[in-house]
């Protein structure tokens, strides 16, 4: 037996109000209801009535053949209509037909009792139908069918109908996919639907019984019940059974729990607590964790907690926060159901304050980042911010003698702490910062020249300090205690070049009336000096990398703008190449050879580490996009040092009607002291979409070429009626120490909700 509530946004019967609606005539009887007047039908306080035939007999008028009455709201038709004008009493008889246009229901029986005053009623041998006010959302089929509904006879009291004997669908009769059978349905529109003691079939035949099936109707459905469970099987943790509760709290509070049993490991606990403490406040609590009560992977048991918060705190300030907390990034691996959870280490939690008034601001934040080494515990790397004050200035323009200058400083005053394998500062250590900056612009002609001068000074309490025994310098640093000041100079003068254009006729009607190629060249000079302490910094942000630099940069960006015959410009294709020019190859000192170096004048380059020791010039950064129909980005390095490519990463995605691929590949060349060498190739192809009628299917992969693996892929098959849908997918793990299978599979009905294993946020589509 299964007990079944639903809280979904999907509407039964809740038509929507006529549009648009006409002003309410207000009613000489308060207790009377209020009527709607509608275009090109009776006043609010008239009833039309019409037939072939009509006799009076005192307040009854005998209608036969053809026989109408109609109000403001509704229309009642059969082939014989007893009406009594005094009570408003209508009986009718032979292909009795009922519309009320306020609801948009359409009844059709054979006999029917209806009082006009106070709209209740009995009908007999009932089918009719009910529009659905759809609440869209991801992850929901939906459909523009109506709810069509059959009982052997139907009440309406009210302001709810009771259908008894009877069954409801959303498919297309005469033959739907499924449908609810049951003695009794009790809907009270815009509000639920109650079925009592029914069974679900599905072509035919009974799938499961429920006593009390619920169906909320509101806009916003919020009402406790157990969740539909489901079933399944993990190659790794065996069988899978789940379960789950919504517990409505109040109108401002709920609370949801999933349990999953694991046959081979144990329970799994998944929670979700969403509050709003005011109109301006509000949080998402969720927590996931298990206890592997078979410890067939040491160290798997785990849980991980993330919590999202804001508050608007009135006068311009403004409170967020983000914790993300795990225990065991071998928990992780384990029982992940995403493949970037699976290869993504790294935990980040911050809280702050902030207030932004004209060109500044301040935060006061707390910080937390974690990034996980390996599974092994313990092997990871904690940087901690608790707290830090910032306060800054954005580009604050101010006028000398007609002569424009911008103004602007960054300053900061924090307590941080960091700790690692081997490594560990004090608790904690203060970092004080002041940069301010000052820029201004020359023009000649369409030449641009932006010179921009600074200055930064940071003091650390601590510094480290390099072990020295018996004349040489151990490999193991330590953290002193001894202070330490960094004091930054800075000068960048960025020469902006007139751009060189020309505008051609388009050679192909999919690209435009017109074509427009636009060269742009850039030189920028950074000069950046003071800091011949860089390797006794500890690193605890982007902050702590700054170097001594002497470079210039050049840029040349090519773009080819197209116009539509609308007047529209679109950048449809961009290639921007990048190179520098290193007068100081050792970056005052901050280069090592032989090792990984990681500072500031290379990443403001590239996101890939190229500095193995000192170098003159950088490699050449080249990144082309296209932008259309198919969409194509090729990021690539080459460097003349080494005469090879060093890294590419290209991806092409696209959507042709329902056809629609993603394929991208990623290459970084062996170094062995640089990056470690990897050629992966990530691949989604499909077609379909999640309410396309029929087969969609789609298939996901992530193959590693170095290594002649697959380490991930899922394939997905999704059969769409006109009111339900059926999903199979097959996934597959083998990412370092995972390596197992799952099959997940999901029912949906349209305009109501999902059933099954398949989540929304593990579907292709």
């Amino acid at each position: 037996m299964l007990i079944s509530c639903l809280n979904l946004g999907a509407q039964i019967f809740s038509p929507p109000l006529p549009s648009p609606p006409q002003t309410p005539q207000p009613s000489p009887n308060v207790n009377q209801k209020l009527k709607i007047a509608r275009e090109n039908g009776p006043p609010p306080d008239l009833t039309y009535v019409d037939a072939i035939t009509q006799t009076v007999d005192g307040p009854w008028r005998h209608l036969r053949m053809n026989a109408r009455v109609e109000t403001s709201d509704m229309l009642l038709q059969a082939d014989e209509i007893d009406y009594n004008s005094d009570t408003d009493d209508v009986e009718l008889r032979g292909n009795v037909r009922y519309t009320n246009y306020v609801r948009g229901e359409k009844l059709e029986c054979d006999r029917a009792e209806v009082n006009l005053d106070d709209d209740t009623g009995r009908f007999y041998n009932v089918k009719g139908s009910a529009m659905s006010q759809v609440q869209a959302r991801p992850g929901l089929l939906t459909t523009q069918n109506p709810f069509y509904f059959e009982s052997k006879w139907a009440e309406r009291l009210k302001d709810h109908y009771i259908l008894h004997d009877g069954f409801l669908t959303d498919c297309l009769m005469p033959r739907p996919w499924w449908f609810l059978k049951g003695p009794e349905f009790d809907v009270v529109p815009g509000e639920h639907a109650i079925a009592r003691r029914s069974w679900f079939y599905l072509k035919k035949i009974p799938l499961f019984y429920t006593p009390w099936f619920y169906k909320s109707l509101e806009k916003e459905p919020r009402k406790s019940g157990f969740l539909i469970p489901d079933v399944g099987n993990n190659s790794l943790h065996g069988k899978m059974v789940g379960f789950g509760y919504y517990w409505a709290i109040s109108r401002s509070f709920d609370l949801t729990y999933l349990g999953q049993y694991y046959s081979m490991a144990g329970l799994a606990n998944h929670a979700e607590l969403r509050g709003k403490l005011s109109e301006k406040t509000g949080f998402d609590l969720t927590l996931f964790g298990i206890k592997d009560t078979q410890q067939i992977t040491p160290d798997a048991s785990g849980f991980r907690v993330n919590l999202q918060a804001k508050s608007d705190l009135g006068d311009g300030w403004e409170a967020r926060g983000v914790l993300d907390y795990l225990s065991s990034f071998q928990f992780l691996n384990q029982f992940t159901q995403s493949f970037n959870e699976a290869i993504f280490s790294e935990t980040h939690s911050v809280g702050f304050v902030t207030k932004h008034w004209g060109d500044f601001g301040v935060d006061f934040l707390a910080q937390r980042d974690v990034n996980f080494q390996s599974v092994i515990p313990g092997d990871t790397v904690e940087i901690r911010k608790l707290p830090s004050a910032e306060f800054t200035e954005r580009e604050h323009q101010l006028d000398v003698d007609g002569f424009p200058f911008w103004v602007s400083f960054d300053s900061s005053a924090s307590l941080l702490d960091r700790s690692q394998p081997q490594f560990q500062t004090r608790q904690f250590v203060p970092r004080l910062d002041f940069a301010p900056h000052v820029t201004t612009a020359f023009r000649w002609h369409d030449f641009q020249l932006i010179p921009t001068f600074g200055i930064r000074e940071t003091e650390y309490g601590s510094s480290i300090q390099e072990n020295v025994a018996a004349g040489e310098v151990t490999p193991t640093p330590t953290v002193s205690s001894a202070n330490l000041l960094r004091s930054e100079r800075d000068v960048t003068l960025d020469l902006v070049f007139p751009a060189l254009d020309r505008i051609f006729k388009s050679p192909e009607p999919w690209l435009g009336e017109k074509i427009k190629h636009v060269i742009e060249p850039r030189i920028t000079y950074k000069y950046v000096t003071g800091i011949d302490n860089f390797n006794d910094i500890v690193r605890f942000d982007e902050n702590d990398i700054l170097a001594n630099t002497n470079q210039v940069e050049f840029s040349l960006t090519n773009r080819l703008l197209t116009k539509d015959k609308n007047g529209t410009v679109y950048d449809f294709l961009t290639w921007q190449l990048r190179y520098d020019r290193y007068f100081d190859p050792t970056f005052g000192g901050a280069v090592i050879p032989g090792q990984r170096n990681v500072i500031a004048p290379e990443i403001d380059l590239d996101g890939f580490a190229f500095l193995d020791g000192p170098r003159h010039y950088s490699p050449v950064s080249s990144v082309l996009r296209v932008q259309s129909r198919i969409n194509f980005e090729w990021r690539t390095d080459y460097d003349p040092l080494y005469h090879r490519i060093t890294n590419s990463s290209a991806s092409v995605d696209g959507r042709i009607q329902k056809y629609f691929w993603s394929l991208g590949h990623t290459l970084v060349s062996e170094n062995t002291v640089l990056e470690p060498r990897a050629d992966q190739i990530r691949g989604r192809f499909g077609y379909g979409n999640p309410n396309s009628r029929g087969w969609n299917t789609g298939v996901d992969i992530f193959y590693d070429i170095r290594q002649g693996r697959l380490e991930f892929w899922d394939a997905q098959v999704t059969y769409n009626t006109d009111c339900c849908g059926f999903s199979v997918q097959y996934r597959r793990f083998a990412v370092g120490s995972i390596d197992y299978s799952q099959y997940e599979a999901a029912f949906a009905i349209s305009n109501i909700g999902t059933f099954g294993t398949l989540k929304r946020q593990q579907s292709i589509f």
